[in-house]
């Protein structure tokens, strides 16, 4: 099992087609046990039952309808007692949710293959994914997300969003999108989708422009591909973190180990006050190659550990603009019906002992972008950069 630290909840980054939420993950034992016997461990903060026992029974007891879904009932209440704790990104996820979730950190999902935030408007696409559905259907970052069928999309969460649009392949979904002034429906067809977190190709003066979408499963294995085969005759370096929500924190360490020699990469922080530190493992493929990371307000968790990490250790410059901000760290507990609590358990730091919760990093070159539309698309090399005005200054870095 690993930790992640995700953006979730209120207006995060999310792959529609699965629901998922990136994270921070290390890899650790989870407890086996039930939710409350786990609680009843620890003296400090112990939960008093008896009220929720009560209405457990008065329930049972009295509601009009004899025919209770009990299984239902336990899940709403383990979902109240998430909701209780008043963060964003701790979450409760059923059996089905779980697996889903599981699935996305392996890159591996079934739907149209869109990127949404949330708020109390309606989910707006920040992205497609390279090939997807819904990239051959045309739809591009600024849509909104209007009603999906006949249900409408105003202030819906993401699991609505991802219970809405995502389905078996071959599946079809209607989708109405607002575009500007304009609203339209497009009927796609779902299919299974398979995500690589890395992708790669050479630009500019011998430039090497990596993205990673995603830090998943697969991440570290693919990075150092990418990296080790582009390398030869490499100039420099472009590092691609933009509208990168996070993953698992041990890719992050393993990406930033391939740049840096020596030295703390960052730290985690528990309840306690105890510090777990994280260091780099001492094997870098390209060390002294100048390097620039693009950063945005979409980059977090993992991809802020990452760029934070770079650029504390003067490695990297930040081109971009300030990113979102997420220093926390969840761990997932897996419940005996096949559930799972996703609890927020420690906070992150960077070497030097600052934390970016909430403010986010700030770029050493600001640059905004136009249009989303605009960023580079590494599955389309020839269609070249020129609108990509973040990109274009990174690659006046490193001539510099």
């Amino acid at each position: 099992m690993k930790l992640r630290a995700a953006r979730w909840g209120g207006a995060f980054l999310i792959i529609a087609i699965l629901g998922f939420v990136s994270g921070l993950y290390v890899d650790q034992a989870f407890p086996d046990s039930p939710f409350l016997p786990y609680l009843a461990r620890h003296s400090v903060g112990r939960i008093d039952t008896t009220e929720l026992q009560q209405a457990i029974q008065v329930i049972q007891a009295n509601y009009v309808d004899k025919n209770l879904d009990a299984t239902k009932l336990s899940h709403g209440t383990v979902q109240g007692l998430v909701a209780a704790l008043g963060d964003p990104f701790s979450a409760y996820y059923d059996p089905a949710a779980f697996k889903k979730l599981q699935d996305s950190l392996q890159g591996q999902y079934s739907g149209v293959g869109i990127y949404l935030t949330f708020s109390a408007g309606y989910p707006v696409i920040t992205g497609t994914l390279p090939d997807s559905p819904a990239s051959k259907a045309g739809l591009q970052a600024g849509d909104q997300i209007v009603k999906v069928g006949d249900q409408d999309m105003k202030g819906v969460t993401a699991a609505q969003a991802t219970a809405a649009i995502q389905g078996p392949n071959g599946t079809k979904v209607t989708l109405t999108i607002g575009r500007g002034t304009t609203t339209f429906m497009v009927t796609i067809t779902r299919a299974e989708i398979v995500v690589p977190s890395v992708r790669s190709t050479v630009i500019g003066n011998h430039v090497l422009y990596l993205r990673i979408y995603q830090f998943g499963g697969n991440t570290s294995t693919e990075f150092a591909k990418a990296l080790s085969d582009g390398l030869k005759g490499a100039k420099g370096v472009v590092l691609d973190l933009r509208d990168d929500p996070g993953g698992y924190i041990s890719a992050a360490n393993d990406v930033i180990s391939e740049f840096v020699t020596s030295g703390e990469t960052f730290e985690l922080r528990d309840r306690n006050a105890s510090v777990d530190r994280s260091f780099a493992n001492g094997q870098p493929e390209a060390p002294t190659l100048p390097l620039v990371v693009l950063v945005n307000g979409n980059s977090a968790s993992a991809s802020e550990i990452t760029a934070g990490s770079l650029q504390v250790h003067q490695r990297a410059k930040l081109v971009g603009t300030t990113t979102y901000g997420k220093g926390s760290v969840q761990l997932d507990f897996p419940l005996a019906d096949g559930s799972d609590l996703h609890l927020t358990i420690k906070r992150w730091y960077l070497s030097n002992g600052v934390t970016i919760d909430h403010k986010g990093l700030t770029p050493d070159i600001p640059v905004t972008l136009a249009s989303p539309n605009d960023e580079f698309d590494v599955t389309k090399p020839a269609d070249g950069f020129a609108k990509d005005t973040q990109l274009n200054a990174a690659l006046t870095a490193l001539a510099g």
